[in-house]
């Protein structure tokens, strides 16, 4: 075995303020984020949203401390893979890829060829698979390894999803157990799963397997813990008018409080590192409108980080990989369904469910528009008198 390389894929953040407005403009230029019929409208649409949510998105970094600690968490989670790895007899040397940050995918695949790694293992920090996490790091390596022949010599193994991993699912058992036993009812508890959304049309359409892999983790999860309380699934972090899967995490904690649950335990599913939107979403946002709601015993499980048992859980599945390469990125692209890749939607006129999402995208410009107009008192509307 040649030279052994691990390559973590993760989303990335903005280390300070100064870098929210470049790295949202970084992910919102991503077809994978947000699906458009003409793709030179991309950028321009990136332009605008980065410039409309960066005073917002600025504040709620603020509040947890003036920038993301995703790199940070993300570089420890190596470091101790790496080690785990090395304990086990493995000498392989772990990169960090991010995707809309740095150190980007593209820096970490450089120095990937400069170490002269000939055997790598592509593993992404997403525990279940997305079109727009997974799916769009994979793209974006596709891409890389079609510009630079040099890595065809490079021999590969990608990981789609993990989350059915049984170290996985025993530290996310374990966190939720340290959490109940804390509470004077433990048994009463409503633990309430909140994973990441996206849009149905990606589930619907698209054939993203992501919702019924969130789904299968989630009963992996109960089944691990073995506890008799009652759970729920909703979903996080929606954006723009199209419909997301529901249902939503605030509406579901609306809910919960009217039937009269007091105690609630909150686990990020989709996550396995402190950010964003743990931190100030879950902490702050969903914290405030469940004691609005009548819900004043309100508890997250943190997120994994380099919990023992999930790091030593990655080394296994790195390891397994090393024996049994070969699942190269075309295979990942379309794990369990036909899944279907930007820009390979097609154009349907009439009242179909695909048109319908195009008339919401259509119309979701048309607004953004109308606010740009609003706000800088030019454009067409002003020019014809109607604002």
């Amino acid at each position: 075995m040649g030279r052994v390389g691990v390559l973590l894929l993760n989303l990335g953040g903005p280390d300070q303020i100064e870098d929210v407005r470049p790295f949202l403009f970084n992910l919102f230029s991503d077809p994978e984020i947000i699906r458009l019929p003409f793709p030179w409208l991309q950028k321009p649409l990136a332009w605008l949203i980065s410039s409309m949510r960066a005073k917002k998105s600025q504040a709620n970094y603020q509040q947890i401390g003036g920038g993301s600690p995703l790199r940070r968490i993300t570089d420890e989670q190596a470091q101790a893979l790496q080690k785990n790895l090395q304990e086990k007899g493995k000498d392989a040397h772990v990169y960090v890829g991010m995707r809309y940050w740095h150190p980007f995918t593209e820096e970490a695949i450089a120095r990937i060829k400069r170490d002269q790694i000939e055997q790598l293992v592509i593993l992404p920090l997403y525990p279940q698979f997305s079109i727009s996490t997974s799916g769009s790091s994979f793209r974006l390596l596709e891409k890389l390894w079609l510009e630079d022949p040099s890595l065809e010599r490079l021999e590969y193994t990608a990981i789609p999803s993990w989350y059915n991993r049984p170290g996985y699912l025993q530290a996310m058992a374990q966190l939720i157990t340290q959490e109940l036993d804390q509470s004077p009812n433990p048994d009463n508890v409503h633990i309430f799963f909140s994973a990441h959304g996206v849009p149905v049309s990606y589930v619907e359409e698209a054939g993203d397997p992501y919702q019924e892999e969130i789904q299968h983790c989630t009963e992996l999860i109960m089944q691990t813990l073995n506890r008799p309380n009652p759970h729920t699934l909703a979903y996080q972090s929606r954006v723009g008018p199209v419909e997301w899967l529901k249902p939503y995490t605030e509406d579901a904690i609306k809910e919960l409080a009217a039937e009269g649950v007091e105690d609630l335990l909150v686990v990020p599913i989709s996550f396995v590192s402190e950010h964003i939107e743990t931190l100030q979403e879950i902490d702050m946002e969903y914290r405030e409108l469940a004691e609005e709601a009548g819900i004043h015993n309100f508890k997250r499980v943190p997120a994994l980080n380099t919990h023992p048992v999930f790091i030593d859980d990655l080394a296994n599945l790195v390891i397994e990989a090393l024996e049994t390469p070969g699942l190269q990125l075309a295979s990942v692209m379309h794990p369990k369904k036909q899944v279907k890749m930007y820009p390979q939607e097609r154009w349907e006129w009439g009242m179909t469910t695909t048109a319908e999402v195009w008339n919401g995208r259509l119309a979701m410009l048309g607004f953004l528009g109308l606010m740009v107009e609003l706000i800088t008192g030019h454009g067409p509307l002003h020019f014809i008198g109607l604002l």
